[in-house]
This record gives structure tokens, C-alpha cells and sequence, in this order.
């Protein structure tokens, strides 16, 4: 019994050990979970940033009582997208920050913190977050250096730069009197933070030495370098003074720009009978060329005209003036010298003199350059040059002839050259048609020749017969060529309708019946006179057609005795032809080249209906007045100034008016319409039983309405153009 009650006496020893180890065990384990949950919870907090102890104002109350709210707890869950969408806006360097600002607390509570860091940046921030907010306001000004920084003006040249500012903000107009040029202004330089664009810390830049040698080299072009003034940079020591030089400079450059493309005078201001197409320059294009160019004097002088008779008299030009390599020839006094060629009872005779070796030099006979003879060719070189200089023209070198070749070096075929550079300004930069190798048609006027051009070079030539002097002048324009009208109907323009036919009817009723003129009138009492196709017709028998205002044409005509004569101005305005089967048939081929116009195949068509060609891209036709302009072979011609459009021009320069020389001047208009008309007894009318008919030009051109008056031009008194 004993036995068994010390044998369970041991048992219950071994329970309780065993107990006891177990509890002790589950205790150890407990122990040590707990202290690793200690420690994982320890590495979170660690791996936080705290703030400084400085930096977090003490806990309040009211901190606590958000703390353990649900809606504390809510605000922390709703904004879990916020952070992200927060956090990308910013730059790094903000989001650096932010740590700086989160309070002390603990860690399950740090996603709040950053919630409400991050929403300040874009909505109100609550008010338990305003001493976490406050900070926030240092990380927000550094986001406005980059845009000061983007202005990448120098240091040097920011003193410039606000001055710039200040004047083209409050007085570009004391610089710029034209509105484009000061928004070009406004434009170019605000992109720049208006930092300089010709100085450089104070120096000039390469732009702005080529820029200023162009305006400098202004009289090589015909320009008065006086226009276009230099500021003095070297002069300009301080940020105002260099503002005012930079603008100066910019303003000179625009007028020269201006200028040399459309000229120091607008046409408008020289005759009513002109009429060119505009094309002006865009002062922010000038801008950005010049300052970007590799050569900016190139990119300025581009402005000038381009085709090839203006440069070639800008060569001239230097000569002239003393600038080229060829020396200065004068002809000696002496006696009269005069060539009398061979007749039926007297032979030629042909005088010496050491003089005519320098006469033909300076008249361009290169042929016997050494021949004292006095002999036709000289003669005749001679004559041409007396009727160029307006002198009578016997052929005879007298005095009058001698101080003329000699004086007018350094002053009137300087100033002849000068307007014929100056009316290049006014033609179109591109004269021909692109999609047909630049093919043009070109008429000079003083010379009384048309060219037809084509890939820069002479495709064919002929003599012309132009308009009177007076009212009766062939007006300058560019217009183009559509169609051909082969057996033309010559409907006769209005001018000679009532200046001419009318009052030659009063005097003899029947007088239009004898020259195959027929006449109309209308209902209204206006009267219409044309002449039917025919060998008789006053147009011949081909017009070229190119839609004008003026009403003028080029034309056929069976009067062939005037091409002979040098001096052809003798129609109404209107260009007659000398071989127009031949000019037919070369237009043709350049509009139609598939086609294999002739010569022969245009005249098969003669007959008594019209027959209309037309070309399916126009052809540019451009009347020019060229009294000065180099030959073939590279002689400087001189014609007669027979409308007197140099005297007019060079009146207008020499009392120069400034800009004002380039504002349009308004003249009357063409007008197309019929006054009503009682006609004598006895005349012979066709009644057409309309009300009034076409007017002239719809008869004329096939127009329903007459093309618009040029820009900027307002018709004043209506008076009819005579042609």
C-alpha cells in the first residue's frame, strides 16, 4: 500500500515536472513571439523618418480625439489614390521634403500624415493638418526659377533686355510708325525675353555687322543711304542707349528691306496708267531671316529685285559712278565731223580724226576699235545716241553731241539708271509661269520691242508699235495672256467712240458705212460701233488677249508702214504687232507644245469667224518702260524718255517727301459705261432691241464684270481711258 502510495507519490513528482517544463517552455515561446513582434514592429518604425523634436509642435487634445475617431480612420482610407496622383505632380525634390513635415506619431498612423501633407497641394487642407500644411509653402517657391531661368538671357545683356521691354511696351511707335512692324516687334523679341539681338554684352554681334554694311552699301543698289541711318553702338555705353540703338537698327533694317523689294516710290505715285501687282514684305519673315542667316548683308540684299536686267544695271551703275575697272573716256573739242554716204552723182566721203578710236569706244563699237574713220557704223551709233539723249538726230558729231556723251556720267544717266532700278522693284520677283519653265512675255515700251521669254532665255522677238504720248499712253502692268483670237471683231473703244466716230457723224452721216464700221444703239440711248472680222480690220487678223482694266490688247495690223520707223508710238494705246503669225505660233507652242503650232497653220485659219485659242495656263505678259538697260553685248542702252515717266521720277526723288513717297495715290477709274447719244439724221443703225447691252469690256474680253481696282486705291471722278 505504501509502496503504491510513494509510487504515485512519484508519479504526481513527474506530472508536475513535466507541467512545469511545459508551461515553461510555452511561456519561453510566448516570450519570445512577443519579442519578435517587438522587433518587426521596431524595424517599421525605424525604416520611417521622423522629424526633428524642434520641428513638431506638442500633441493637444485635439489630435488625440481625431486619432480615434472612425472618421480620422476613414479619411486615412479614402484618399489611398491621393498620395499617388499627389506625388506625381511635384518635383523630386518636394517629395523629398515631405518627410520633414509628418508629426510624431506612431506608425500605423503615417499614411494619414502623408494624406493630408499631400492634399494642401490642391485642395484645402483640413484644420488638425494646418501646423503639417504650413510647411509645405518653402517647397512650393522654388517651382517659379525654372521659368526665370527658361528666359536664357545673358546676365551681361538683362539690363538691355528691360529696357527693351519697357520701350516696345509703352513707345514702339517712336521707332516704328507701321502697325505690322511693331507687332513683328512685339512677337520677336517677347519670344527672347527681349534679350538683344544685335549686341552682345555690349558688342556687336555678326548679324549686326552685316546688317549694318548692307545699309551702308545702300547707293550700290540705287538706295539713299541716308534713308536707312546707322545708329553708333560704339556711342551707346549704357542699357538705355543700347536699347534705343538695337530698335534704331531694327527699324532701318525693315525700311531697307521695305524698299528694296517694292521700292522707294509705290507706282501709284508716277501715273494712273500703272498698274503692278503688290508685294510687300512681312516684317517678322525679315526677322527671322536676318537673325538666323549665315550672312546677313546676303539675306538683306536678297530683298532686291532678282532677274537679271536689274543686276546687270546695278553693274552699270558702279561704272558710271567711277567704281568700275574700265577708265574714264572723255572726247576731246573739235571740229564737226559728218559721214555723207554715196549717191547717184556723188561718192561717199569719210573723214579722220584721232578723236573716233575714243567715240567708238565710248558708243560700244567694238569692231576696227582703232580705225580713225569717221565712217556709217560710227555715224549711225551716233544718231542713236542723239535720239536717246533727246537730241536732234543728224548723225553729226557737233558740240552739242560732244558735251553730251562727255557730262552726263555723274549726273543724268545716273539718274535715268536710278529709276530704271527703281521701276524693277515694282515687277513681279517671279515673271514667268513656273509650271511652263518660266515662260513670260516682256514689252519695253521706249524700245518698242517684245520678247517672249522662256528658261531665261530669248525664245523670239519683234518690233512693236505702242501708244501716243499723253492720254493716249500704253499703260505698265502684268497681267496674263489666256487666250488667242484669230478674225478678231474690232468693237471700238468707247474714247473713240465718243471723242472720234461721234463727232466725225455730225459732219457726215454716212462716213462709219464707208469703213465698215457698224453701229448700235441700244434702248437707252447708248451707242456701241464695231467692226466685223476681215483683211480690213483695224486689229488684222490675230488679237492676244490679256484682261485688263485699261482695255488695251496686242494685235494685229494691216498698216505695216510704222514698223520701219524708229520712233513707233502712234496707237491708241494698244500694242500692234509686227509679226503676229510668228508670235501666234511660239505662244502656242509654249501653252500647247503637243499641238506643233506654225506659222502656216495659224495664217489657214484667216477667214471671216472668230476663232478662239485658248491657253490652258496662262501666259504672264509684263509691260515695262526701260529707257536704260544692257544689250547683248553688254552695252549700257539709253532710249528717249518718251512718256516722260523718268522726269516725273527723278523730280519725286530729288524732293524726296520720305515715306510718304510709298502711300498709294488714288486716281479715277475706267469707266465701261455708255452715255446716251442722239445721232444725226441720215446714220445707219442697228437696233440689237436690248435695254443696254454688254459693256465694253464684256464685249472686249468675254468678262462678266471688269476686273477689280488695285488695293488701296478708291475711284474718285469717273473718267474714260482712251485707248
Amino acid at each position: 500500500m505504501r509502496d503504491c502510495l510513494n509510487h504515485r507519490a512519484g508519479f504526481d513528482r513527474v506530472l508536475m515536472a513535466v507541467a512545469a517544463t511545459f508551461f515553461t517552455v510555452s511561456a519561453g515561446s510566448a516570450l519570445a513571439q512577443d519579442q519578435r513582434s517587438s522587433a518587426a514592429e521596431l524595424a517599421i518604425e525605424a525604416a520611417i523618418p521622423r522629424p526633428e523634436p524642434a520641428n513638431v509642435p506638442p500633441p493637444t487634445a485635439a489630435d488625440i480625439k481625431l486619432d480615434t475617431t472612425a472618421t480620422v480612420q476613414d479619411s486615412a482610407k479614402e484618399p489611398v489614390k491621393e498620395p499617388v496622383k499627389a506625388e506625381a505632380a511635384p518635383a523630386p525634390d518636394k517629395v523629398e521634403t515631405k518627410p520633414a513635415d509628418v508629426a510624431t506619431t506612431p506608425a500605423a498612423e503615417a499614411p494619414k500624415s502623408e494624406t493630408a501633407k499631400a492634399e494642401p497641394v490642391k485642395t484645402e487642407p483640413a484644420k488638425a493638418d494646418t501646423a503639417t500644411a504650413t510647411p509645405a509653402a518653402p517647397a512650393a517657391a522654388p517651382a517659379a526659377e525654372p521659368v526665370k531661368a527658361a528666359s536664357n538671357v545673358p546676365a551681361a545683356d538683362q539690363p538691355v533686355a528691360d529696357k527693351l521691354k519697357d520701350i516696345i511696351g509703352a513707345k514702339t511707335s517712336r521707332h516704328f510708325d507701321r502697325k505690322n512692324e511693331r507687332a513683328a516687334i512685339e512677337k520677336f523679341y517677347g519670344a527672347r525675353d527681349f534679350a538683344p539681338v544685335w549686341t552682345q554684352a555690349g558688342s556687336l554681334t555678326a548679324a549686326a555687322k552685316g546688317v549694318i554694311a548692307r545699309l551702308k552699301d545702300a547707293a550700290s543698289d540705287g538706295l539713299n543711304p541716308a534713308d536707312y541711318p546707322v545708329p553708333d553702338f560704339a556711342a551707346a555705353t549704357n542699357p538705355d542707349a543700347l536699347a534705343d540703338a538695337e530698335l534704331k537698327l531694327t527699324a532701318s533694317m525693315f525700311d531697307y528691306a521695305r524698299q528694296a523689294q517694292s521700292g522707294r516710290m509705290h507706282w501709284s505715285q508716277v501715273s494712273g496708267d500703272i498698274l503692278y501687282p503688290e508685294h510687300p514684305v512681312d516684317p517678322g519673315e525679315v526677322l527671322a531671316k536676318i537673325t538666323t542667316a549665315t550672312d546677313a548683308s546676303a539675306a538683306l540684299d536678297s530683298y532686291n529685285p532678282p532677274q537679271k536686267l536689274y543686276k546687270e544695271l546695278k553693274a552699270k551703275l558702279a561704272e558710271l559712278r567711277g567704281q568700275g575697272n574700265g577708265p574714264v573716256i572723255e572726247i576731246a573739242d573739235g571740229p564737226a565731223l559728218k559721214y555723207t554716204p554715196a549717191g547717184k552723182k556723188q561718192a561717199e566721203i569719210v573723214v579722220e580724226d584721232p578723236r573716233v578710236p575714243q567715240l567708238r569706244a565710248k558708243l560700244g563699237l567694238v569692231e576696227n576699235a582703232s580705225d580713225t574713220r569717221y565712217d556709217a557704223a560710227v555715224a549711225e551709233a551716233v544718231r542713236k545716241f542723239q535720239n536717246s539723249a533727246e537730241l536732234k538726230a543728224t548723225g553729226i558729231l557737233d558740240d552739242k553731241t560732244v558735251k553730251a556723251i562727255n557730262t552726263p556720267k555723274r549726273d543724268k544717266q545716273i539718274d535715268v539708271v536710278l529709276v530704271n532700278m527703281e521701276r524693277w522693284r515694282w515687277l513681279p520677283r517671279d515673271l514667268g509661269a513656273p509650271s511652263l519653265g518660266d515662260a513670260y512675255v516682256i514689252l519695253n515700251i521706249p524700245d518698242y520691242t517684245l520678247k517672249v521669254m522662256q528658261r531665261g532665255q530669248q525664245v523670239w522677238t519683234t518690233r512693236v508699235v505702242t501708244g501716243k504720248p499723253g492720254t493716249h499712253a500704253t499703260p505698265l502692268l502684268t497681267e496674263t495672256m489666256k487666250y488667242i483670237t484669230v478674225n478678231p471683231t474690232w468693237n471700238v473703244p468707247p474714247s473713240i467712240v465718243y471723242n472720234e466716230y461721234l463727232p466725225a457723224l455730225q459732219q457726215d452721216p454716212t462716213v462709219l458705212q464707208r469703213m465698215g464700221l457698224k453701229l448700235e444703239q441700244n434702248r437707252d440711248g447708248s451707242v456701241h460701233i464695231s467692226q466685223p472680222p476681215g483683211e480690213a480690220n483695224a486689229l488684222g487678223r490675230i488679237r492676244f488677249n490679256f484682261p485688263n482694266k485699261f482695255l488695251v490688247y496686242q494685235h494685229d495690223t494691216p498698216d505695216k508702214n510704222l514698223f520701219a520707223r524708229e520712233d513707233r508710238a502712234f496707237s491708241h494705246g494698244c500694242m500692234r504687232v509686227q509679226n503676229p503669225d510668228q508670235y501666234a505660233s511660239v505662244l502656242l507652242n509654249i501653252a500647247l507644245p503637243n499641238e506643233k503650232y506654225t506659222p502656216e497653220r495659224v495664217r489657214s485659219m484667216y477667214g471671216k469667224s472668230e476663232i478662239d485659242l485658248k491657253f490652258p495656263t496662262p501666259i504672264p505678259v509684263n509691260i515695262t518702260y526701260q529707257t536704260a538697260f544692257v544689250d547683248d553685248g553688254g552695252k549700257l542702252q539709253f532710249r528717249k524718255d518718251v512718256y516722260g515717266r523718268d522726269a516725273t521720277m527723278i523730280n519725286i526723288l530729288k524732293n524726296s517727301r520720305g515715306k510718304d513717297l510709298e502711300n498709294i495715290v488714288a486716281h479715277s477709274q475706267p469707266s465701261y459705261s455708255r452715255p446716251a447719244t442722239t445721232l444725226p439724221n441720215g446714220v445707219a443703225v442697228a437696233n440689237n432691241g436690248g435695254s443696254s447691252g454688254l459693256n465694253f469690256f464684256e464685249r472686249l474680253f468675254g468678262a462678266p464684270t471688269p476686273p477689280p481696282a488695285p488695293v488701296g486705291r478708291r475711284p474718285q471722278q469717273q473718267r474714260v481711258f482712251t485707248r
